[in-house]
């Protein structure tokens, strides 16, 4: 009779694990959206001081920084300044939960990225006077998580 007993027990197991197996599922996904949303502001963030550094405008500098990553254009956000003989870009993206269980839970994660680069052309259009870093040491600073 033991047979009998256990007959549906597979089954029943199943129905009470494929759930919480398939929420498993959707964290991990909606985990790997945000890191890919952080990688493409990183990215954005890159380009937007790139272009920053030869003296434009903020309109395309937030063009690069939108080109450069393909995020969506409600959700991001693009400041510029110009401090000394650096420019600073700052890029921040509200990332939404896709997947429909977690966006109950969680509304949005902001992501945001800061970019140091030295000017490499002053208003005038001649190279910056008196700066101080090269730019590869900037890149290498912002790469490395440093700064001065």
């Amino acid at each position: 009779m033991t047979g009998r007993t256990e007959r549906g027990q597979a089954a029943v197991e199943l129905a009470l694990v494929l759930p919480l197996l398939v929420v498993l599922l959707l964290v991990i996904v909606q985990v790997g959206l945000v890191i890919r949303d952080e990688v493409l502001v990183i990215h954005a963030a890159r380009s937007a001081a790139r272009e920053a550094a030869l003296g434009t405008d903020r309109g395309q500098v937030a063009a690069a920084a939108l080109a450069a990553s393909g995020l969506d254009r409600r959700r991001l956000t693009v400041t510029s300044a110009v401090a000394g003989q650096e420019v600073v870009v700052t890029v921040s993206y509200r990332s939404v939960p896709i997947v429909p269980v977690l966006s109950r839970l969680v509304r949005e994660v902001r992501l945001q990225e800061t970019c140091r680069l030295a000017l490499e052309a002053s208003p005038r259009g001649g190279p910056p006077e008196g700066a101080e870093k090269s730019v590869q040491e900037l890149r290498h600073e912002t790469a490395n998580g440093s700064s001065d």
